[in-house]
């Protein structure tokens, strides 16, 4: 016990109390901060070096569904036009808002319908699918329950069976194995559901985008009502990005 009591005062506490304001490390990259004006005529170097063809330019924007939130236009940009913010609030209820165009400090999602909200308000039960991920997603999910988050104290969760599930989170391009698997595991959820998307592979395909191994199907038939973006997202993205379109108050 005494053991116990020592360890617990060596690692402080390790909870993130306010999940609307931490302070991340300057080093995560969240929403992009952006300077169209310093963009010279002619000049397309950010873009040239994006991964994913994330980037337009003349007007300069960011597809965040798109991006993988590399800092590579960020460092290619010889007219700091382009800087990346610790900002994690970039989760969004429509892929249309997911554009970034210097006009946005952070990005909101609609708050979701009361009938929604009346029913997942307080619960919301999730069933997490692989579609063919890296397990980077994956991972970054699994951490939101850790001790560090502990999104289970919002009533949000994890769970192992479709049919115990308010909904689906998707990680991954869907691959063409994934595809049926993903539709019979969504049929299996009682309704009302819902469905979000984690990653950029998720949401836009991401770098595999254009693989002739992917088939993406199942969001032609669906509504998506949630996307948080990221190449894995933050915990926080994705437990705040829930909170805001449940119009959680903390």
């Amino acid at each position: 016990m005494i053991e116990s009591i020592q360890l617990r005062i060596l690692q402080g506490d390790p909870i993130v109390h306010d999940v609307h304001h931490a302070a991340l490390p300057p080093l995560f990259r969240g929403m992009p901060e952006l300077h169209p004006a310093n963009c010279p005529e002619g000049c397309g170097e950010c873009a040239a070096v994006c991964p994913t063809g994330a980037l337009q330019i003349h007007p300069l924007r960011i597809d965040l569904g798109l991006c993988v939130f590399c800092p590579a236009c960020e460092q290619s940009c010889p007219e700091k036009a382009i800087r990346f913010t610790n900002e994690y609030h970039i989760a969004c209820s429509s892929r249309s808002g997911l554009i970034a165009d210097g006009t946005q400090s952070s990005i909101t999602p609609k708050m979701a319908s009361k009938k929604i909200k009346s029913y997942f308000g307080r619960s919301l039960k999730l069933r997490q699918i692989s579609a063919g991920g890296c397990n980077g997603c994956e991972l970054e999910l699994n951490a939101a329950s850790n001790v560090n988050f502990d999104m289970g104290r919002f009533g949000i969760e994890f769970v192992a069976s479709p049919r115990h599930a308010d909904g689906i989170v998707v990680s991954g391009p869907f691959t063409k194995a994934m595809a049926q698997a993903a539709e019979i595991c969504f049929e299996a959820v009682p309704v009302p559901k819902i469905i979000i998307l984690v990653g950029a592979c998720a949401i836009s395909g991401g770098i595999f985008k254009n693989s002739p191994e992917i088939d993406r199907i199942f969001l032609t038939s669906h509504t998506i009502d949630l996307y948080i973006p990221g190449c894995p997202p933050h915990p926080l993205t994705f437990i705040t990005g829930i909170l805001n379109w449940l119009g959680r108050k903390i």
